[in-house]
């Protein structure tokens, strides 16, 4: 279970996903898995990290094959650890009931950050501590080739393929807002002085729009795909995680991108979740961190 508080370096699956959904379906990609990688890092001014990230591997092939690999990046907001909260009832929601729903990977994406969304707003409601607690979200499910997002927030989702990074998901904040409208350039957006002033938040409402898509990348051998929070793209140009993203080594690569966005400041807290499709004949599993029953 990834809910760091310090800097953690972590490749993990679950072990065993609702056995009582298990099927026997094949998975189609026979010759290929994930492999994962999260760093999350407080910085170098907060106290706390109210990040949240899960890698999902489930070692169910039959839940594999119709409901993929999951991966999710969270950012939690809030005063009193609020947001640590936040995040990590969002993580452990969507996850959980991902897995859980029968439909189609979009509709179960959407049913587990509504439900994510209903649970956080239904906590702050609860405590006058945790009043206004919120958290982005940003997930993205690897069906065989096939990739799949649900969105809220600031957190972001790229794809790095043949040399070159893509931004994959759009941030819920004012400025992109300005953005789309035209009123400002993307080069004015970086410096802007309300660049992090989000526009949608999981939790913040008892209903929230989210973003779900089957994108049109897919992911193929030697592609690799990062999930990252704002304290990361804050402090490096999509060149300069282009770059990074280079290193042969996933956990170096990982490594890298975090030092590097402390080294430029680090006033935020920075988590990174990098995977990749690798051959069977070269990938080696890692130990289960939990089993779910």
């Amino acid at each position: 279970m990834i809910n760091v508080l310090s800097r953690t370096l972590t490749s993990m699956f679950w072990k065993k996903w609702l056995s009582d959904k298990s099927t026997d379906a094949p998975v189609s990609d026979s010759h290929s898995d994930l492999r994962a990688v999260v760093v999350s890092d407080v910085g170098c001014v907060r106290t706390n990290n109210e990040d949240a990230a899960r890698f999902i591997r489930p070692a169910d092939l039959g839940i594999r094959a119709n409901k993929g690999f999951l991966a999710i990046v969270a950012d939690g907001m809030g005063g009193h650890a609020a947001g640590e909260i936040a995040s990590q009832l969002a993580v452990e929601t969507i996850a959980k009931t991902y897995y859980s729903r029968e439909e189609s990977v979009e509709e179960s994406l959407f049913l587990a950050f509504t439900k994510a969304n209903r649970s956080i707003w239904q906590a702050a409601s609860r405590n006058s501590q945790q009043r206004g607690m919120g958290t982005t979200c940003t997930a993205l499910v690897v069906c065989d080739q096939s990739l799949y997002m649900a969105h809220v927030g600031d957190s972001r989702l790229y794809i790095f393929k043949n040399g070159q990074i893509l931004q994959l998901s759009t941030d819920h904040t004012y400025v992109q807002m300005l953005v789309s409208q035209g009123v400002i350039t993307p080069l004015e957006a970086e410096k802007h002085p309300e660049r992090n002033v989000l526009t949608r938040a999981m939790g913040t409402h008892n209903k929230v729009e989210i973003d779900v898509e089957t994108l049109t990348y897919k992911l193929e051998n030697d592609d690799r795909v990062l999930l990252c929070t704002d304290g990361l793209y804050d402090y490096l140009s999509n060149d300069e995680i282009a770059q990074l993203m280079l290193i042969p080594a996933l956990n170096e690569s990982a490594q890298q991108l975090v030092e590097s966005a402390k080294q430029r400041g680090g006033h935020d807290n920075i988590t990174v979740l990098l995977l990749e499709r690798v051959s069977n004949a070269v990938f080696q599993s890692p130990r289960p961190t939990e089993e779910i029953k």
